[in-house]
């Protein structure tokens, strides 16, 4: 599908694994033998490279790792299903908390530390659409807003987070919970003004195409990224 990348408001991956430490995961040497809860739909590729970087099977065995098929939430880690489960830095590791286990009970490996980080929550269009000046032009409007609205919020996480729940018609957020997660996509937007980092971009490229016997992708993306749209937004 022709998808381009017109911003990424987000510079860091909040993706990581958190495990117990009572099952002695000390280290990524103590995978093998472990069985680890991984999200499917796209996020299971920059773990596969992170274990085809080690050399460890994900076949299950004692050499390698079972892969348990996580849904999204953090019961296998509470039910004692896995050793690990995939988390974001905002949202399930303090699922977890939350659940009663305390952050000294857990060891977390980031994505981001591990190097095999991807690129999350970018802005993404249809190629085709690029033709439309008007389009363009909206998204200019859009993305300028945006990173606007992103800076505000990481300056008054508060304030942001009371927003999201004024708009909340399920009920279900709660204060400590929004504030929480919005200081932490904080850290997650810090550095970005909106413009994608090619440097960025192509470590995400290598990740994916290092993806071992069954590489996400196989060459070199053309077109996958523009700047024009951020290059106009950050230039009034």
């Amino acid at each position: 599908m022709p998808l381009v990348n017109i911003a990424q408001p987000y510079k860091s991956s909040g993706m990581m694994l958190t495990c117990l430490k009572e099952n002695e995961v000390m280290s990524p040497e103590d995978f093998p033998g472990k069985t680890l809860g991984v999200w499917f739909y796209g996020n299971e590729y920059p773990f596969l490279s992170w274990m085809a970087h080690l050399g460890i099977p994900t076949d299950g065995g004692d050499d390698g790792v079972t892969v348990l098929k996580q849904g999204f939430n953090v019961d296998p880690l509470l039910q004692k299903q896995a050793a690990c489960i995939s988390t974001m830095t905002y949202n399930e590791y303090w699922q977890v908390i939350d659940a009663g286990i305390s952050e000294d009970q857990l060891n977390t490996f980031k994505y981001e530390d591990e190097g095999v980080a991807t690129l999350e929550d970018g802005l993404y269009v249809l190629e085709d659409d690029l033709a439309d000046p008007e389009f363009k032009e909206d998204m200019v409007k859009f993305v300028r807003a945006s990173m606007k609205g992103w800076k505000w919020a990481e300056k008054n996480p508060d304030e942001a987070a009371e927003i999201v729940l004024e708009y909340d018609d399920t009920g279900a957020q709660t204060e400590k919970h929004q504030k929480r997660m919005m200081g932490e996509v904080a850290k997650l937007t810090a550095g970005s003004n909106g413009a994608l980092d090619p440097a960025d971009y192509q470590r995400t490229v290598e990740v994916l195409l290092g993806g071992g016997s069954d590489p996400v992708i196989t060459k070199q993306p053309e077109g996958a990224y523009t700047l024009e749209i951020t290059d106009a937004a950050l230039s009034n």
